[in-house]
């Protein structure tokens, strides 16, 4: 029998009853409370757990009261606060549940991005039932509380983001779908009553975490989101786009006083990327982070409830020990907190409890961000509290800074928190799951600075009246200023624009001005080439950004302001000139570089102009040992995003792992791995129903890689082919017909595979035995590449006839024993022909007959089969032989001058235990 567990925490309303007498309706926390169990059982190990794992030493299963909700007042009493700043609850439940983000419109109104579906079992059942909503709200008496309001827009599923556009109106999309609405409330009521499409091909399919959000309005007029490699724009042609780098980001955007956009990473609990505006590409740098910056110092919470195990977590208190996640970042621009704050990046990391304060310091054009509270072993905010869940940040109308928090009891999506897993052990054990349909918005303001109490009523205004609020010290109403000055499109206004751009009261005026300018199509080359020359390095960065545009669409190509700029003795404006030549394509850029690397030694200018050449020298050579159709093409590029867009969180860059402390990876290293380069199998199943436990003994931060059965089966596909072909690993394309056949053949595993259960599932590879007789009826000579012995078939060097394919050739293996085949895998190059600079016809066999013999006299046709491409793979029906042989038939008369060749030849059996090599020592995975 289990121990029971005996709830005291019930002790905990007794304290707050004063509280509940404001609300003659039972407040949602009496609710949560009352729905604790007073007995439950302790969840014991799962069966078969290694009680000494470091998942599980130490972990503490005694009796527990329950973690209970606190009402907001004495939730605020739980912070841990720096010496001056106070913090206040502006809205809560029960007007709200669930809070993901919020975002302001022109007439300062709060939309509520609720998502009031998620995690409300630990299984997370009901996650994407059309129940979430997003709500607006105002504070109409001016004390500061927003308490009128209610639904704008509901019976959403699990919708992604909310961003207001113009006059009573959002954008918005739903999870799982691909388009994005525009909502707009014509009648006045308050709620939504029109829907129009926006634009479309912008969603994906999968775990609620692991698609898009934070449709955000950046400065330069284009519309950006997580995840995708793409901007939006509407246009008076209708909403347009264009690719961008990999933001790598999950869930946070934000962007600072010069329109760079900031990107938070989500599940590696940092900023993804913010070294370089994203339109220009990714660029690698080095030692973003100061030394210690992923630890955390969260207040000691004491349940220890991390996906990753007790080897996350510090003792004794029980805090996190290593970021796991980060929600919700800002770049605080407001004007009612201590200067300091301006300027810096802050974002939640809801597992540790946090806010954290990243202070970016730029040397040579390269930013390094450092935690200021480090030393002190501290936060810029935490709390006692175990249920307090940042997970957005916001500069908001009144100056402070808006802290959203879901106040959740689970944080963790429930794939990572399955039966059996440490996390879920400890959920169980504190009732977690209990803790549903709460919710706060936070202001965190300073003693020696008020709010500021003016009302925007910027929706109410003329756009020649908005024109005053491009100067204001917040940088929320200079940023809403400018969207709905462009969004009006009023043109008449460029005059008066171009005064405030030449001679504006302040900087940060003139560059908003600017944008105006450009966001309404009456920027100038003229005044491009003013603001080039101008006395502040700012000014003259902003100009070159902003004129990028002009370029393209046919007009004065402004070389002169960019070349001059190269020599501009500030190293930042002679960078930005070389990321907007590169990005321009103008003739003659790739020169430029060269010679601008030759004359200059800046670190940032090093760095990205001899990264640009490079992506351009990569571009050039980007080539494979086989030739590729286009459909094959165009597979690769849709893995690619994917995996940029998505995969790249846990894997790294280049497949290489992404760290998580302490030696440790979030998930396997996934470059030049021998099991994506066996079966495909393996990599398809592993995208379709994950994967979870440890890896050939190897435990990983991340925990469990979820599964993706909710895709197409050509996105599987893609994705597939592009880490089996890509990151070093050079295998064999993965066909969308292949994807169709394994999904079906898989459709009773119900939830992620162990690495065991998956191998053994997995056709087993034949390894190439030196006993083993390979023959073939031609070798050699070789004109390029190849060999004429038939055991280099077996290898990258391949093996080749040396002569023109004909009727009859074949080649053959005999395994010395009895051995059960069922698929045979290999590339068929044009060895001997030069095939990138040759106009014949691909060199892979059309015709193929399989046989089987017993004693290599007597064959039986296994299977005839026809390739369609250089990348040769075919099943057929189990069979025990003692040789295999491959004939060629039905030869074109065309394909004269072209050898038979077969490179990197793989033989499969039954499924069973896949041996990965012949070296023991090999651990690469």
């Amino acid at each position: 029998m289990f121990p029971t567990l005996k709830v005291t925490g019930r002790i905990l309303a007794v304290f707050l009853l004063a509280a509940a007498c404001r609300d003659p309706q039972p407040h949602p926390v009496d609710r949560v409370i009352g729905s604790f169990s007073d007995s439950l059982p302790i969840p014991a190990l799962p069966e078969g757990a290694d009680p000494e794992h470091e998942n599980w030493a130490g972990i503490d299963l005694e009796p527990k009261a329950p973690v209970a909700p606190l009402y907001p007042e004495a939730s605020a009493s739980k912070f841990l606060l720096q010496e001056g700043y106070r913090i206040e609850p502006v809205l809560t439940e029960p007007q709200i549940e669930q809070p993901g983000a919020i975002a302001f419109d022109g007439n300062g109104r709060m939309y509520v991005l609720e998502l009031r579906t998620y995690m409300l079992t630990a299984d997370s059942d009901g996650t994407l039932d059309p129940v979430s909503r997003i709500s607006r709200w105002e504070d109409t008496d001016g004390d500061g509380t927003y308490e009128t309001g209610g639904v704008f827009l509901d019976s959403l599923v699990f919708p992604r983001f909310v961003l207001p556009y113009g006059k009573d109106c959002i954008l918005a999309m739903e999870t799982n779908q691909d388009n994005v609405y525009r909502y707009t409330d014509t009648d006045g009521d308050g709620r939504a009553d029109k829907k129009e499409l926006f634009t479309t091909r912008f969603g994906r399919f999968g775990n609620v975490e692991h698609q898009q959000a934070f449709l955000y309005y950046g400065m330069d007029n284009w519309l950006y989101s997580t995840v995708n490699a793409f901007r939006v724009r509407e246009t008076p042609a209708g909403v347009i786009r264009e690719p961008t780098g990999y933001n790598r980001a999950q869930w946070g955007i934000t962007h600072d006083d010069d329109g760079k956009l900031w990107f938070l990473g989500g599940a590696s609990g940092l900023p993804s990327y913010f070294q370089f505006p994203i339109h220009y590409g990714n660029f690698e740098v080095e030692d973003q982070f100061a030394d210690g910056f992923e630890v955390p110092w969260g207040a000691p919470i004491g349940i220890a409830d991390v996906q990753g195990g007790m080897d996350e977590v510090r003792q004794p208190g029980g805090a996190l020990n290593r970021v796991t996640g980060s929600a919700g970042n800002d770049i605080f621009r407001g004007d009612r907190l201590p200067k300091e704050l301006y300027g810096k990046l802050f974002y939640g990391e809801p597992v540790a409890r946090i806010v954290r304060q990243a202070n970016p310091e730029m040397s040579e054009g390269l930013t390094r961000l450092h935690n200021p509270y480090q030393e002190a072993q501290s936060e810029f905010l935490r709390s006692a509290d175990p249920l307090f869940r940042p997970v957005d940040l916001t500069t908001a109308p009144d100056g402070t800074l808006y802290v959203t928090d879901m106040y959740h009891g689970i944080i963790q999506e429930g794939e990572w928190a399955q039966k059996g897993t440490y996390l879920r052990t400890k959920i169980e054990q504190y009732q977690l799951d209990k803790v549903i349909g709460l919710g706060r918005i936070w202001r965190l303001s300073h003693q020696d600075f008020p709010r500021d109490q003016t009302k925007p009523r910027m929706l109410d205004q003329s756009p020649a009246e908005l024109l005053a609020y491009l100067g204001h010290p917040n940088g929320w109403w200079r940023d809403k200023a400018q969207q709905l000055i462009v969004l009006s499109g009023e043109a008449s206004l460029a005059p008066d624009l171009e005064k405030i751009a030449f001679g504006g009261a302040t900087l940060q005026a003139r560059i908003h001005a600017l944008w105006c300018l450009e966001g309404l199509g009456r920027l100038t080359p003229e005044a491009v080439r003013t603001l080039a020359s101008d006395p502040s390095p700012r000014m003259r960065i902003q100009a070159l950004r902003a004129g990028e545009r002009l370029y393209p669409k046919g007009q004065n190509p402004l070389m002169e302001p960019y070349l001059k700029a190269l020599e501009d003795p500030n190293g930042e404006v002679a960078m930005q000139a070389l990321l907007s030549l590169g990005w321009m394509e103008a003739p003659g850029w790739q020169e430029a570089v060269a010679e601008t690397l030759g004359q200059r030694s800046e670190r940032g200018i090093q760095l990205v102009g001899s990264q640009m050449l490079e992506g351009v020298k990569n571009q050039r050579e980007d080539s494979y040992p086989f030739p590729l159709t286009d459909a094959e093409k165009e597979s690769l590029m849709r893995g690619k995003a994917i995996y940029n867009e998505l995969c790249v969180q846990c894997h790294g860059p280049g497949g290489n792992g992404q760290p998580a402390g302490n030696g440790t990876y979030m998930a396997p290293v996934l470059a030049a791995s021998l099991r994506i380069q066996g079966h495909p199998d393996y990599t398809v199943k592993t995208i379709l129903h994950g994967m979870e436990g440890p890896l050939q003994g190897q435990n990983y931060a991340g925990g469990i890689m979820v599964g993706n059965a909710g895709q197409t089966d050509q996105w599987i596909a893609d994705i597939a082919s592009y880490i089996r072909m890509g990151l070093g690993n050079g295998a064999s394309m993965v066909p969308e017909a292949d994807v169709a056949e394994i999904r079906a053949e898989t459709s009773g595993q119900s939830g992620p595979y162990s690495f065991e259960g998956l191998t053994t599932s997995v056709p087993r590879i034949l390894e190439p035995q030196d006993s083993w007789e390979v023959t073939a009826s031609h070798s050699g000579p070789v004109i390029i590449g190849g060999s004429a012995n038939p055991r280099a078939a077996f290898s990258h060097e391949g093996w080749t006839t040396g002569k023109d394919q004909e009727n009859g050739m074949w080649f053959q293996v005999g395994f010395g024993q009895p051995v059960s085949i069922s698929e045979v895998h290999f590339n068929a190059p044009a060895n001997g022909l030069p095939w990138q600079a040759s106009e014949k016809p691909p060199a892979y066999p059309r015709g193929l007959v399989v046989s089987g013999s017993a004693d290599g006299t007597r064959w039986e046709p296994l299977l005839e089969t026809y390739p369609q491409t250089q990348q040769v793979g075919f099943k057929f029906s189990p069979e025990t032989v003692r040789f295999l042989r491959l004939t060629l038939e039905e030869i074109p008369a065309d394909m004269a001058g072209i050898p038979w060749s077969i490179r990197q030849l793989k033989l499969y059996g039954q499924p069973g235990e896949t041996p990965l090599s012949n070296n023991p020592n090999t651990k690469n995975p």
